[in-house]
């Protein structure tokens, strides 16, 4: 049974199919916030820190951490960024960039096992990433397109994942420490997409033993009331199999519906993640037995 082990200096995060679903929060990328990434350029990391502090707050287990600016020294940043965020916090990170110097700059400052976002198939993509992370001990996601792009071909995009974890097992990455990303498609552009990738998830887990990661909101794109989407969606991932998702844990009822997934699909033993989280504290002057003088006298 496939489990992947992640970890900060003292919290350790598992990845695995009895395991609960994973959140990783997605708040701390600049992709489309221009304040954020304005003030990530000048050295200005309040609102990073603001982030990731109502992230874990909400529910997160992980944060994906991202600094991606144009014309930015992105590894100078993308390190600061990772150093400050294990300052404030106890979760694994998700260490996230398409720029090799960055990634390994964040991986030199890191505390623990990080997951590396990511890799493709594409063969020289792998060839830089896949050493990086076995050199530092990482987990990796597994993004499924190559070359020709994203395939709408479900079964065509399980032989890409299938490529990129038998490749990793050529760099001495095992296949417990590869998440794949199966590609979420817009719902509103694809009618099937959601079938699709159901079932791509469960040969993922079926075929090849691994765990699987998304983009979740992907999904509702350029749909109204989105998020609604998202929060029926997200369950529905879990019961094909999926194993973590990056996502926004701030969102309206997301927390709550992915915790009842857990307990439905076996994954909260004994309801008590469910319970810890949302059992109402004793009103005052109550305890646990109830209120006070309501036990029955003997005699």
């Amino acid at each position: 049974m496939s489990r992947t082990v992640l970890s900060s200096a003292t919290k350790e995060v598992v990845i695995g199919f009895d395991q609960p679903f994973v959140m990783i929060g997605e708040r701390i990328n600049p992709t489309g916030r221009k304040l954020l990434a304005a003030e990530m350029k000048e050295g200005d990391y309040s609102r990073v820190q603001a982030d990731a502090l109502a992230q874990v707050e909400a529910g997160a287990q992980m944060l994906d951490v991202n600094a991606g600016i144009p014309l930015a020294d992105e590894p100078k940043i993308l390190a600061e960024t990772i150093q400050l965020v294990q300052s404030i916090t106890d979760v694994p990170l998700c260490i996230d960039s398409s720029i090799i110097e960055a990634l390994e700059a964040g991986l030199s400052v890191y505390q623990g096992r990080a997951l590396v976002n990511s890799t493709t198939a594409e063969s020289e993509v792998m060839e830089r990433v896949l050493p990086l992370v076995k050199k530092y001990d990482a987990a990796v996601v597994a993004i499924s397109n190559d070359e020709t792009g994203i395939s709408e071909d479900p079964y065509e995009r399980f032989k890409i994942a299938k490529l990129i974890v038998e490749r990793a097992q050529d760099h001495g990455v095992k296949p417990e420490d590869v998440v794949v990303d199966p590609l979420v498609m817009p719902i509103g552009a694809i009618n099937s997409a959601g079938k699709d990738v159901f079932r791509l998830i469960r040969r993922l887990r079926e075929e090849l033993g691994v765990n699987t990661t998304c983009g979740a909101s992907n999904i509702g794109f350029g749909l109204p009331n989105r998020h609604a989407i998202n929060n029926s969606f997200l369950p529905m991932l879990q019961c094909a199999g999926m194993t973590s998702a990056i996502l926004n844990p701030l969102h309206d009822g997301l927390v709550p519906a992915i915790k009842a997934a857990d307990v439905l699909n076996g994954n909260d033993p004994n309801c008590a993640n469910w319970i810890k989280t949302f059992r109402e504290p004793p009103a005052e002057g109550e305890g646990r037995g109830g209120r006070r003088g309501s036990r029955r006298r003997r005699g």
